[in-house]
């Protein structure tokens, strides 16, 4: 079965159904970068372009549909980063990331979607504006290959095209340059479309996470131990994946470690005490070579690489474990936990989720029901 945002795609039914398209027609644009006018008008003329396309009319109808509700998303947070400098000059700096949050969180709260096809429509968002810029950016070929991981290139050429030709201002043939390149670049890189092999994880890993790597370098993987760090949302069913593991694989749990010293969760303070605890016992089993799990939200990527960086420092082989239910499926297991939360809490946790990604760790292990 193919999944849809909404099967009626007319501009005014859109406006109907979702507040956040309703939006867009109260934001305004650079008047040179986006002569055409509003955000409404100018997304219109990107799904149009898209659909217009030779290329998008040759996808799977499911790819279509991807595609067409990333179009839709690609601009929904110019509405809260949007800032107007003066003479008609605006700024929207950062839109496309806070879109993939927001895209995220409506395909999760109120369009239930399967992650996969959530995940890439976030992604997609994401990165929107990246063909256009990336040979701009510090290093153009760890991005574009960390990009590769979450997404079809070939796709976000097609995105990134249709915004181009969605709109009018004074360099389009400079923008369709931009854009030739980056299918170029993509097809050097052997990631065009497909994501770059490496010939090991830990040759990913160190790629990526080492300062002036080369690409192909395959490290000796001599690892003194395996930490499995669970990372979801509160009232995912992290406990229950430990339960799956076994008795014998110790788990250093900060809500443990909270409910022991009777130290509540707002307590920043008291937190910070919680997580150099939590560090401690896990350095005793770094330093003793043993397996442990790491049992906490870790719901953002600073989070995450702060840990990662420690661990690894001991020799350790690290796997990311993402656990996710259905919203529903989420709100009734929060309901029964023994220290359940408020709804208000989860829904801001959920506006600044970061899915883990392969170029985090090791290894990374998604437990969500399709």
């Amino acid at each position: 079965m193919i999944w849809q945002l909404t099967q009626n795609k007319e501009w005014n039914a859109l406006e109907k159904q979702f507040s956040w398209v309703t939006d867009m027609k109260y934001v305004e644009q650079h008047r040179i970068h986006h002569v055409e006018g509003n955000v409404a008008i100018h997304t219109q003329m990107v799904i149009e372009q898209l659909l217009k396309s030779d290329e998008y009319q040759k996808l799977d109808k499911q790819s279509q549909e991807i595609l067409w509700a990333s179009a839709l998303f690609h601009d929904v947070e110019k509405r809260s980063t949007s800032i107007d400098e003066g003479n008609g000059i605006i700024s929207a700096n950062g839109h496309a990331r806070r879109g993939e949050y927001t895209a995220r969180s409506v395909l999760f709260r109120e369009i239930p979607t399967p992650f996969y096809i959530r995940e890439q429509i976030g992604s997609l968002v994401r990165f929107h504006g990246l063909p256009l810029w990336l040979m701009e950016k510090p290093d153009p070929l760890k991005k574009i290959v960390e990009v590769a991981c979450r997404l079809n290139t070939k796709h976000l050429k097609l995105l990134a095209e249709a915004d181009a030709r969605g709109r009018i201002c004074d360099d389009p043939g400079a923008l369709l340059y931009s854009l030739d390149m980056f299918e170029l670049f993509c097809k050097e890189q052997d990631c065009w479309g497909v994501s770059k092999e490496f010939a090991s994880p830990s040759a990913r890993f160190h790629y990526f996470n080492t300062d002036d790597s080369y690409i192909d370098y395959v490290p000796f993987d001599n690892f003194k131990c395996e930490v499995t760090m669970l990372s979801g949302l509160p009232g995912m069913g992290k406990d229950h994946y430990i339960q799956t593991l076994g008795k014998e694989t110790p788990v250093v749990s900060l809500d443990a470690i909270r409910r022991k010293h009777k130290i509540s969760p707002t307590d920043k303070s008291g937190n910070g005490w919680v997580v150099q605890t939590a560090k401690e016992e896990a350095r005793t089993y770094l330093r003793k070579g043993q397996n442990f799990v790491w049992n906490a939200t870790n719901i953002t990527q600073q989070m995450r690489s702060q840990l990662i960086d420690l661990f690894v420092s001991y020799g350790a082989k690290v796997k990311i474990v993402y656990v996710e239910k259905p919203y529903s499926v989420w709100l009734n297991q929060n309901k029964n936990r023994d220290y359940p939360l408020p709804e208000a809490v989860l829904d801001k946790m959920l506006a600044k989720l970061e899915i883990p990604q392969l170029t985090e760790a090791h290894e990374v292990k998604y437990i969500v029901d399709k």
